[in-house]
């Protein structure tokens, strides 16, 4: 933007030769002020805002023409601050010569002796607009730590080739500083994106029997990278990485103050400091069952009793959590649940054959869920026994009403599945060797009624040949008998605590949290801040980095939660790259791809969104492509606006070694395969970036923020199986124990007290939306706003979203939906676009931000 040479009003004045510029900078107060915190305890007292803190210097778009050369950047000091309640501003004049030309862009040099996080920055006494912003977002280190200066690009985008000749330099040295030397351990302050393999899941020098295989780089445990850390290695165990008290990531990558805050508040709010008091004196009776059903129904009517101890102990939970709840602490000893919304509209839901079913499409995992025929293993027959199902017609006739044969059932799709056989089946043995759960691999079948709703027909539980006994498989369906009752509801239980396993380890952390975490690290690696991918990209990758580097130290990690309360235990993660081997594409993460290849959807082009559903009446699916269909309606504006041509995507250098790098190097374990889509024209383009926004958004919020309301009465989604189908081999006393208290077999075979509340505060956290959530289509990026094409699209997808959340909401009262409509059912409102903060079980932030 030119500097105004004609004469000014205010605090802008003007000669022939020079113009004054006017800039202000603000800065995010921070836990008290940046400003004014305390320098290594011996500057107490000093406000260290009084005086020049910051430098900031204009960058020109050109060149000098005398010279070729860039133009010698035109600095400005501190002249004047503002400091408001939670803001502080600065002002610096600049003198801007009449030839300076265009600027660009703005460099930052922090000459405090605290890190500040810098807003942004507004020019005032340009030629075209009367001001123009810059937005920052970001830390500017002091300049003893970081002496490069901090660069910002003014809004305006551009493609590499595009880039004004005075700026072209810079932008490609910003990559390389982002990209660094891949040397060294990093530094909590830096803001480099390196990719690394999955060894920091261990803790091999604590004790060796936390020692975890690695994951990524390797044929036989292939997975995608996450940020390189550079810590050094383990004594024990030279492969893995050793286990600190802080995980690297970019700075910029870091919750903000208000999401930080709000982790500590729902952490303390759900009871977690309790556990930090009382949870070794808790361990000591770990496997401790709850006595009855009415015990459970105590957790959200009085709270759950925890026992005090005395001394400062480390415990578990400290050591798995110990950045989550830094601050939390309990003085009352109880830990609080809210009651779940589906256990608030009946008691007995999570008993329902019809909520078993209906929640395969209108639940927290809506992603298995399958048209399957014939029921057929692919594993090796002579290690797992035989390849078919013990599921038979004489089963499943009886029960398909209107239809005399599975043939014709089959022919009208009407028969799916859950499938957890082959994927689970391998890893049955190894669980079972560890004391205090179990496993199997299962089939669920069920079965499309006339009223459009699912009903489970048979589940078929297999054991493979283990210690010289034979394979064990047998079928169980609903019943009225007392004993084939039970039965029916212990099966229902075991395949639950599969279907959590695969929904947190798959459908959730692998396909989402995981998968992402390469597309932001590229992104930030190959994408310049002025190219008009990465501003499109950027508000879906924000806290990504962050919340995963949680995860590792705190659900996914040897003793983490996910060993401690699911059946999995210490082979889960291996379990999720046998996943990720298998099942993961990139071309299947668009939602009508998945539902093709689950045979839940067919192409039909006469259909709305180009496919139809073969169940009409699936919640998900229905809300999910509204969504679909709006995020590539908005992205195709986006990016035919930057490329009306199809030759200039071959010829962006930048978007080119941006998808090559996430092929070859972030899921580099699959570069081979055939299916990854070639990136040749905007419509390429248009189908990735559609796809990455869906999985980053609409996939993470359907599988995330309902964990509660599904999960968060344990009997509903049990996490973990501690026992073994009461048929399986059972000894006279075992049999016996469960013919004369089923219930009570029931409950010991659930998780124990400590995994239960263990699960249920860490869904409550999960499910929590922060008060800064930034949700998909309400607000617009600054760096739109100010190109009218882009303006007007994002207008379009913001009432696109609106429109959504009117049609879910009549959906949602359409008593011909008995998916979604019914007595005492809880309404899918999972893909609302908007939510308020708090446990609301709806709500598409843009990121993976939880």
């Amino acid at each position: 933007m030119k500097a105004v040479m004609a004469s000014s009003s205010g605090n802008i004045s003007t000669n022939n030769k020079y113009q004054k510029v006017k800039g202000i900078a603000t800065i995010k107060e921070s836990g008290g002020g940046f400003l004014t915190n305390l320098i290594s305890g011996c500057l107490q007292g000093i406000n260290l805002w009084v005086g020049t803190t910051l430098v900031f210097e204009l960058v020109s778009n050109e060149l000098d023409p005398k010279t070729n050369s860039e133009r010698k950047t035109i600095k400005g000091k501190i002249e004047k601050r503002r400091k408001t309640e939670k803001e502080v501003e600065y002002e610096a004049t600049f003198k801007v010569p009449s030839d300076f030309g265009n600027i660009g862009a703005v460099l930052v040099e922090n000459e405090q002796h605290n890190e500040v996080f810098l807003k942004s920055i507004v020019l005032h006494g340009l030629l075209d607009c009367p001001m123009q912003f810059i937005t920052c977002d970001s830390w500017i280190q002091p300049k003893h730590i970081t002496p490069i200066k901090r660069l910002f690009f003014t809004h305006k985008s551009y493609l590499p080739s595009q880039t004004p000749s005075g700026l072209r330099r810079m932008r490609e040295e910003e990559l390389v500083q982002l990209r660094g030397n891949g040397e060294g351990e990093r530094k909590s302050c830096e803001r480099v994106y390196d990719y690394d393999v999955y060894n920091d899941l261990g803790d091999p020098d604590a004790n060796i029997e936390l020692k975890r295989t690695v994951l990524g780089a390797t044929k036989f445990y292939p997975y995608p990278r996450r940020c390189r850390t550079g810590r050094p290695h383990s004594h024990a165990d030279p492969s893995s990485e050793k286990i600190s008290s802080s995980f690297y990531v970019p700075r910029d990558e870091a919750f903000s103050e208000i999401k930080q805050t709000q982790f500590t508040t729902t952490t303390i709010s759900s009871g977690l400091g309790a556990i930090l008091e009382s949870l070794d004196a808790l361990l000591t009776d770990q496997n401790l069952s709850f006595v009855s059903f009415e015990d459970i129904d105590t957790l959200y009517k009085q709270g759950f009793h925890l026992t005090n101890i005395q001394g400062n102990r480390l415990t578990l939970l400290q050591r798995l959590i110990p950045k989550f709840i830094k601050a939390a602490n309990d003085t009352q000893n109880i830990l609080r649940f809210d009651t779940p919304e589906p256990l608030k509209r009946d008691k007995f839901f999570w008993l329902s054959d019809e909520e078993f079913a209906r929640e395969t499409l209108a639940g927290v995992n809506p992603y298995t869920i399958q048209l399957e025929w014939p029921l057929r293993s692919k594993l090796e027959p002579q290690i797992y026994g035989p390849e078919e199902s013990a599921i038979t017609r004489e089963v499943i006739e009886p029960q398909i009403i209107g239809y005399g044969t599975v043939e014709e059932a089959i022919e009208d799709k009407k028969l799916f599945m859950l499938d957890y056989h082959d994927l689970f089946l391998p890893y049955v043995n190894k669980v079972r060797e560890i004391k205090g759960t179990t496993l199997y691999g299962s089939r669920t079948l069920f079965f499309l009624t006339k009223q459009g709703t699912l009903k489970p027909l048979a589940i078929e539980l297999t054991r493979p040949p283990t210690n010289g006994k034979p394979i064990w498989k047998q079928v169980f369906a609903p019943a009225s008998h007392p004993t084939s009752l039970w039965l029916w509801r212990f099966a229902k239980a075991h395949v639950l605590t599969h279907d959590s396993a695969y929904h947190e380890l798959i459908s959730h952390w692998l396909r989402t949290h995981c998968a992402a975490e390469p597309f932001v690290i590229a992104t930030n690696r190959q994408l310049s801040a002025m190219h008009p991918i990465y501003r499109l990209l950027h508000p879906h990758m924000r806290y990504t980095m962050e919340i995963n580097s949680l995860a590792r130290r705190v659900l996914i990690n040897s003793n983490g939660v996910i060993e401690v309360s699911f059946s999995t235990n210490k082979y889960s993660m291996e379990l999720s790259s046998a996943a990720y081997d298998k099942l993961w594409r990139f071309d299947l993460q668009a939602l009508p791809s998945d539902l093709i290849e689950r045979g839940m959807a067919v192409e039909d082009p006469s259909s709305p969104h180009g496919i139809k559903l073969t169940i009409e009446d699936y919640p998900f699916a229905n809300d999910g492509l509204l969504i679909w269909d709006a995020i590539k309606e908005w992205v195709t504006d986006y990016v035919n606006h930057y490329y009306p041509n199809q030759s200039m995507i071959e010829c962006d250098k930048e978007v080119q070694d941006w998808w090559s790098e996430i092929r070859r190097v972030g899921h580099g374990d699959k570069s081979e395969e055939p299916w990854w889509p070639d990136l040749k024209t905007p419509n390429d383009l248009i189908d990735i970036i559609t796809t990455i926004a869906w999985v980053t958004s609409a996939h993470h919020a359907s599988v995330n923020f309902a964990q509660y309301t599904f999960g968060g009465y344990f009997p509903n989604r049990p996490t973990i199986a501690r026992n073994k189908m009461p048929t399986e081999d059972p000894s006279v006393e075992e049999w016996e124990n469960f013919v004369n208290k089923p219930e009570e077999a029931l409950l010991e075979c659930f998780p124990s007290q400590i995994q239960a509340t263990l699960v249920m505060v860490v869904l409550n956290l999960l499910s929590y939306h922060s008060p800064d959530e930034e949700y998909i289509g309400q607000y617009m990026e600054p760096y739109w706003g100010e190109n009218p094409s882009i303006n007007a699209a994002f207008e379009r997808f913001n009432s696109k979203m609106k429109e959504i959340e009117e049609i879910i909401e009549s959906r949602n009262g359409n008593s011909e939906l008995k998916n979604r409509n019914g007595a005492g059912l809880v309404p899918y409102e999972v893909m609302k676009p908007f939510s308020g903060p708090g446990v609301t079980g709806k709500g598409v932030p843009y990121s993976i931000s939880i």
